[in-house]
């Protein structure tokens, strides 16, 4: 299969919204439709920041649907799960509401070596009915996705991005310079050097917030205005750290959440972000210029 998506740009991962322990699908409508009006290039849906793991598998799917009703923008699906069978039993119950792409990080937990890793992806694109984005994100599946495994998996026709939370900016720099994977950064904190290497865009948990400023910033920099990057990101780096100096997606929905855009609510273990915290982090966003 060949390429059908362009990945440039900015990438929503879209929080999962709750209200009384359970999916509040008209704030995740509303939500959508006023990133979408921000400017974004898509959405990922039910990955880290939308609290995949803590969903039903019939929610997961509720949650897809709710997205696609309310853009007409490109959305990739969460899909991991610990074996291939278990990705592609999640794959084709999402398959009804025709995602542009599937996201797939290595199974958590087994830490396999760089053999299963590509036999495990290969299988999955192989079956897959839309392009694949790897994820590699050691900080939660306890396994590195390692260079030599993900210029492997870039021959594969289903193979297309990679969503990078590998903290390697040389690993990162060789994937951009080989050229057949999009690299999307995938810790917000890494974004301006990611772009500045050539990579495409971003999934940014931090653009939930200010999504104006964000997107202004990306623009600059994919069209080489360094200045204006520049610029906009010593302003965005403040509130980007603050985002992630508890565990996400509690900062993140703490600022959405006096926004009114949904309720400071997250499933369990997961809890929300402390009070300081939330208190400086309104600071930081009050502080921002006006218009992006």
């Amino acid at each position: 299969m060949s390429r059908t998506i362009d990945f440039s740009g900015v990438w929503i991962p879209i929080v999962t919204p709750f209200r009384d322990r359970r999916v509040d699908h008209e704030a995740l409508a509303a939500l959508v439709r006023r990133l979408a009006a921000d400017g974004v290039a898509g959405f990922v849906v039910c990955a880290t920041t939308g609290e995949a793991p803590l969903l039903a598998d019939d929610e997961r799917v509720a949650v897809l649907g709710t997205v696609k009703a309310n853009t007409s923008l490109p959305l990739v699906m969460g899909a991991s799960g610990t074996t291939a069978d278990e990705v592609l039993r999640r794959i084709d119950a999402a398959a009804r509401h025709a995602p542009a792409a599937f996201m797939v990080t290595a199974p958590p937990y087994l830490r396999p070596s760089q053999d299963a890793l590509r036999a495990f992806f290969t299988t999955i694109a192989d079956a897959a009915p839309a392009p694949l984005v790897v994820y590699d994100i050691p900080a939660r599946t306890g396994v590195r996705i390692e260079l030599a495994t993900l210029l492997a998996l870039a021959a594969h026709t289903n193979v297309v991005a990679l969503k990078d939370c590998g903290g390697r900016v040389e690993q990162t720099e060789a994937l951009i310079a080989d050229g057949r994977l999009q690299v999307l950064c995938g810790n917000d904190n890494e974004w301006f050097s990611t772009r500045c290497l050539g990579g495409a865009g971003a999934i940014a948990a931090s653009a939930h917030v200010r999504t104006d400023l964000f997107v202004a910033f990306d623009a600059a920099l994919a069209r080489g205005d360094l200045a204006t990057g520049r610029t906009l990101w010593r302003q965005l780096k403040p509130l980007t750290a603050g985002l992630f100096e508890e565990p996400s997606p509690g900062p993140v929905k703490a600022l959405l959440a006096a926004r009114g855009e949904c309720a400071n609510e997250l499933r369990a273990p997961m809890t929300t972000a402390s009070t300081a915290l939330t208190e400086r982090l309104l600071t930081l966003v009050a502080c921002l210029p006006a218009n992006g």
